[in-house]
C-alpha cells in the first residue's frame, strides 16, 4: 500500500475581521496598452504590431515605470523609438514611428494607463504577520478584461457617500471619497483570490474570530459584513444555497435574504467585494462576484483559500 501525503497549508486559525471599505490604487509593471488613435490617417502603434493588452517596459534600453516616462522619450527622441514589451509572458522589441499632428506634436498612436483606482472591502489581517487580505479576486484592467500585472500600490482610507442601487442586468455600486494621503498599508500582489500586502495602520487584535474550514460551512443561514454608508460597520443576513468546491473564487452561492439591505442597495453592488462572510461565529469566506440578473443573489471565496496567499 502506498501512502499518498495531502497537501497542507500552515495558515493562521484566527485573524482580525475585516469588513471596511478600503480605497486601493495599484501601479502598473510598464506602461499598459488600451487603446489606439489615428495620426494624419495612420496608426504608428498599429503600424509597430503593438496590441492592446501589451505592456511597455522600455524605451530605447531605458525602463519605462510611468506615463511621464514614455513623454519624456518622445520629447528625447523625434523619430523613431525603440519599444521593448511584454505580451503573454514573452518579450518583444520593435520600431514605433513617431508622426507629427497638426500641431508639429510628435504622437504614438496609444493610449496606455499606468495605475488603477478604485474601492473594494478588507476581509482580514493576520495579527503576527500584519498581511491582509481583501476583494477576494484579481483587479482586472476593464478595457483588455485582463488581469493588471503590478508593480506595486497601496490601500488607503475612503469613506462610502453613497449607493447607486442595482438592477436587473445592471449591478450597482458603493460611491466613495478617497483620501490617498492616509494610506492604510502596501499592496504586494494582486492574485486570482484577491489583494494581499502588509497592513501598517494600528489595529484591534485582542477579538479574534476563528477560521471555519470549508468542511464546516452549512447550507442555511450567515451574515456578511460590509459599509454601506460613511464608515459604519453593518452584518447584514444572508442564505447560502449551495456549496462549490471545485471552482476557485465562486465556492460559496448565496442570496441575500436581509430586507435592510434589500432597502438600501436591491442585493450586492460593487465594493462589496472582500466583505467577510460569517456562519456559527466563524470567519468562511468573502463576497467575489453579483449574478447579474439577479443581484440578490451572488458568490464568495472559501476564506481558506485567501489565507493561503498569505504564506506563500
Amino acid at each position: 500500500i502506498i501512502s499518498i501525503p495531502e497537501l497542507t497549508y500552515a495558515y493562521t486559525k484566527k485573524v482580525v475581521l475585516g469588513g471596511q471599505n478600503i480605497g486601493i490604487q495599484v501601479n502598473s509593471k510598464g506602461v499598459l496598452v488600451v487603446g489606439f488613435y489615428y495620426v494624419n490617417g495612420t496608426n504608428p502603434a498599429k503600424e509597430a504590431n503593438i496590441q492592446i493588452g501589451d505592456r511597455i517596459i522600455k524605451i530605447n534600453d531605458t525602463d519605462i515605470n510611468m506615463i511621464s516616462d514614455l513623454t519624456s522619450s518622445i520629447k528625447d527622441n523625434t523619430e523613431v523609438l525603440e519599444i521593448t514589451y511584454e505580451r503573454n509572458n514573452k518579450t518583444y522589441t520593435t520600431n514605433l514611428n513617431l508622426y507629427k499632428d497638426s500641431n508639429n506634436v510628435y504622437k504614438t498612436g496609444l493610449y496606455v494607463k499606468d495605475k488603477i483606482i478604485g474601492i473594494g472591502t478588507l476581509t482580514f489581517i493576520d495579527p503576527e504577520t500584519k498581511m491582509y487580505g481583501a476583494l477576494g479576486h484579481e483587479i482586472v484592467e476593464k478595457t483588455t478584461g485582463t488581469k493588471f500585472e503590478i508593480k506595486d500600490g497601496n490601500i488607503f482610507k475612503s469613506i462610502v457617500t453613497g449607493i447607486e442601487r442595482s438592477t436587473r442586468n445592471s449591478p450597482g455600486g458603493k460611491k466613495a471619497n478617497y483620501m490617498l494621503d492616509e494610506s492604510y498599508g502596501t499592496i504586494t500582489k494582486n492574485e486570482i483570490n484577491g489583494i494581499y500586502g502588509t497592513y501598517k495602520k494600528e489595529f484591534d487584535s485582542s477579538s479574534l474570530i476563528e477560521i471555519g474550514e470549508p468542511s464546516t460551512i452549512k447550507l442555511g443561514k450567515a451574515y456578511f459584513t460590509t459599509v454601506i454608508e460613511n464608515e459604519k460597520l453593518e452584518t447584514f443576513e444572508i442564505n447560502i444555497l449551495k456549496i462549490n468546491k471545485n471552482d476557485i473564487t465562486k465556492n460559496i452561492f448565496f442570496e441575500i435574504t436581509d430586507k435592510n439591505l434589500l432597502n438600501r442597495t436591491n442585493g450586492v453592488v460593487q465594493g462589496m467585494s472582500g466583505s467577510p462572510i460569517i456562519q456559527d461565529g466563524k470567519l468562511i469566506g468573502a463576497v467575489t462576484h453579483v449574478v447579474v440578473d439577479d443581484s440578490k443573489k451572488g458568490y464568495g471565496i472559501f476564506i481558506t483559500s485567501m489565507l493561503k496567499e498569505i504564506e506563500n
